[in-house]
């Protein structure tokens, strides 16, 4: 079970008072802790705003209906892969369909966990930036989630079945209402969470098996679509909200650089005409 917004949101007040008076101590060791408090508790900021924006969409399900079928005449219209065809490939293997289950229940929230962990630890230098895509990334989901879509689970017509349920594993109760709202499929969380932990080791890590990494956001799109989750549609639309998402923080730190720079007329004058040698005679 994810952690309830209510209680997220006061675990972070919680960090922000401990790197408060961590700092106030003026205690090496308390204000070397107070880095790490402070960007934990931005982290649980960030998740109880998610989950809280989650649990307003109790949305209009005969409308999410009729988007989702027309994501999936539209998909057709283009050729793409049926998902119908990979969830039945999946549904009659019970081992590989629990294990399909679970990773879509339990794996996008500690993958970005551990992420950031990393980023925190090992790049410290990096942190802030991808931190700031993934707000902005999650934001831009959360906005568009506002408009009601069906997954594929919602539309047995189609031939779809709800994987989770014929297993008992489904995390979502009756009237769309659960872990998560049921008609917000479009674009998928998971998957978007999953390209930018992808992006984020690759951009950042100098190591030859950063590539690896690539394995996450690709297993992520099968289970979703296999789990009838989530159409190829949903995971799709990430990629441009990712760019823009990057391009958007990179503009803002760039911006918050040169505001902060001095301008040249106030420089000191070694670096507005260089260095001048005199030689002495």
């Amino acid at each position: 079970m994810l952690l309830p917004w209510d209680v997220a949101a006061a675990c972070s007040a919680g960090l922000g008072t401990v790197t408060v008076a961590a700092r106030a101590s003026r205690r090496p060791r308390a204000v070397a802790a107070a880095a790490f408090t402070w960007e934990a508790g931005i982290v649980l900021g960030l998740y109880a705003v998610w989950q809280w924006a989650g649990s307003l969409g109790r949305r209009n399900v005969d409308s999410a209906l009729s988007r989702g079928e027309a994501i999936w005449n539209f998909e057709h219209w283009l050729h793409l892969p049926s998902e119908q065809s990979i969830e039945h490939a999946v549904l009659p293997h019970s081992l590989l369909a629990q294990a399909a289950n679970v990773f879509y229940l339990g794996v996008h929230v500690p993958a970005l966990v551990a992420f950031l962990v990393w980023l925190f630890v090992r790049h410290r230098d990096s942190y802030s930036e991808w931190r700031n895509t993934g707000a902005l990334l999650t934001g831009a989901v959360l906005a568009i989630q506002f408009v009601a879509v069906a997954p594929p689970r919602l539309l047995p017509k189609l031939g779809f079945v709800d994987m989770a349920a014929v297993y008992g594993q489904s995390v979502y109760g009756d009237g769309g209402v659960g872990a998560a709202t049921q008609v917000a499929a479009m674009p998928s969380m998971h998957v978007a969470w999953a390209l930018l932990v992808a992006a984020g080791v690759i951009a950042v890590s100098r190591s030859r098996w950063r590539w690896l990494v690539l394995a996450h956001p690709i297993l992520t799109v099968v289970v979703v679509v296999a789990t009838a989750n989530h159409w190829w549609l949903d995971g799709l639309v990430v990629v441009p909200l990712l760019a823009a998402s990057y391009c958007v923080q990179a503009g803002v730190r760039r911006a918050i650089g040169s505001w902060r720079r001095p301008p040249a007329d106030l420089a000191p004058a070694g670096q507005r005409y260089g260095a001048v040698s005199v030689r002495r005679p």
